[in-house]
């Protein structure tokens, strides 16, 4: 049966491959090499899958490469837009650094003018108190001159009776002579009280106007003031709203950083003392109230100022440069950090106040210097080309602390900046943008 099966599919065979002789002839001898039909099912087989394969491999081939090319094509155009994107961002920050200075400007501005109208509303406080003083001068001597003018409406009535009378005069029965002269002197002092009444009188009639034109006066006065602490209050809601929003974006609670720079700045006495004003006995005045809640408002916006520059909220590059890769996962790492892109030797200030923890080589941050700021906040410039700060020394916002370089594990010459909040990597953004809403 086998060997029938084998038969029959070598006849099937012959008909589609018969047997072939290749023969090879030599100058003595003729020779031949018989090919099977097996052989040469074998033999085309082969050549077949060699064919076959040639064919899927160039196919494969043009296909990555036709695929390479589209791949580089959108590449080209990503990057194109990229960059595109990256100078419109640019460009934004550049009118926001503008607006930045042009509110610092104002924000000076209105201090000044916070500083000349508390001047004024002191000048003004004590005009008033003045004005009270000499009220009360005036309606006390009023007060005088009603009781003086009083007790000689009595002596005057008291000498009228004594000469309508039966003809004795108050000193008993004396002589006829000694009556008319007794006359004669209670006629000039009858003349002389009638003079002093007149005067005491004009004195009355000018003390009520000089006292009404005071209360006007003093009336007027209050009305000032009254708009002077308006305006002054208009301008510290202005002035301390957007700060504690700042804080309030950066994660921050405003109540908790002023409270803590105030424990560092505890002294007491100058121009932020609360004001007190007498009350004689009775409730806290109006005013004085009002001028402490604004005093309390420039010592609130005083602790801001200096938290503001004890917080990282500033720039550490501010020119020149390009974001090229923001905080988050890249290349399936963590990075924790913001990357500006600028030349070799692009200056890095300090964004705030603080003290210099390290400075030298860090494996992949190349040459490396840590600033430890107020609040538990850290900050970290990495491959640099030179650094310009030393352990230990203390920086104030805006000082240099060293150049951009390509250091480290570096792709190109750029700065890596960390913010890190009690040892945990945070978005650096988050307060480069509460800064640039309000400086």
């Amino acid at each position: 049966m086998k060997a029938r099966l084998i038969h029959k599919l070598h006849v099937a065979l012959e008909k589609r491959f018969p047997e072939k002789r290749l023969f090879l002839r030599s100058d003595t001898e003729t020779r031949f090499i018989r090919l099977k039909p097996e052989t040469q099912l074998v033999a085309w087989t082969g050549s077949a899958l060699i064919v076959s394969w040639t064919i899927i491999a160039t196919a494969v081939l043009l296909m990555d490469s036709i695929g390479a090319g589209n791949f580089r094509a959108q590449a080209q155009r990503d990057q194109v837009t990229y960059e595109d994107r990256l100078n419109a961002l640019s460009t934004e920050r550049d009118i926001r650094a503008n607006e930045a200075v042009a509110a610092q400007a104002r924000f000076s501005s209105a201090l000044e003018q916070i500083s000349l109208m508390q001047s004024e509303l002191l000048r003004s406080e004590d005009r008033r108190r003045e004005l009270e003083t000499g009220l009360e001068v005036v309606q006390s001597t009023l007060r005088r001159t009603m009781g003086e003018r009083e007790d000689a409406q009595d002596q005057v009535a008291a000498l009228e009776a004594a000469i309508s009378g039966d003809g004795e005069t108050p000193l008993g029965y004396a002589q006829a002579g000694q009556a008319d002269g007794t006359v004669d002197l209670l006629a000039t002092a009858l003349a002389d009280t009638a003079a002093e009444r007149d005067q005491i009188a004009s004195d009355a009639e000018f003390a009520l106007s000089r006292a009404s034109d005071m209360e006007l006066e003093l009336r007027l006065l209050q009305e000032r003031n009254d708009q002077i602490f308006r305006q002054l209050e208009d301008a510290f809601t202005v002035s301390v709203e957007p700060l504690d929003n700042m804080f309030r974006a950066a994660g921050m609670n405003p109540d908790d950083v002023l409270a803590q720079v105030r424990r560092g700045y505890s002294g007491s006495g100058g121009p932020l003392t609360p004001l007190q004003f007498s009350t004689r006995g009775g409730g806290e005045d109006p005013d004085a109230a009002r001028a402490n809640g604004i005093l309390g408002s420039m010592d609130r916006l005083n602790l801001y100022r200096i938290a503001a520059e004890r917080i990282p909220f500033d720039m550490p590059v501010r020119s020149g440069f390009r974001f090229t890769s923001g905080f988050g996962m890249r290349w399936g790492r963590m990075h924790n950090g913001t990357d500006f892109a600028a030349p070799i030797g692009t200056p890095i200030y300090a964004p705030a106040d603080g003290v210099v923890t390290f400075a030298g080589w860090s494996s992949g941050y190349g040459r490396l210097v840590k600033v430890q700021h107020a609040f538990g906040i850290e900050t970290r410039y990495a491959h640099q080309s030179r650094m310009r700060v030393e352990v230990g020394q203390r920086l104030s916002r805006g000082d240099p602390i060293g150049d951009i370089g390509n250091s480290g594990r570096s792709t190109g010459p750029h700065l890596h900046y960390e913010i890190r909040v009690g040892g945990r990597p945070v978005n650096p953004m988050i307060y480069i943008r509460a800064g640039q809403d309000v400086f």
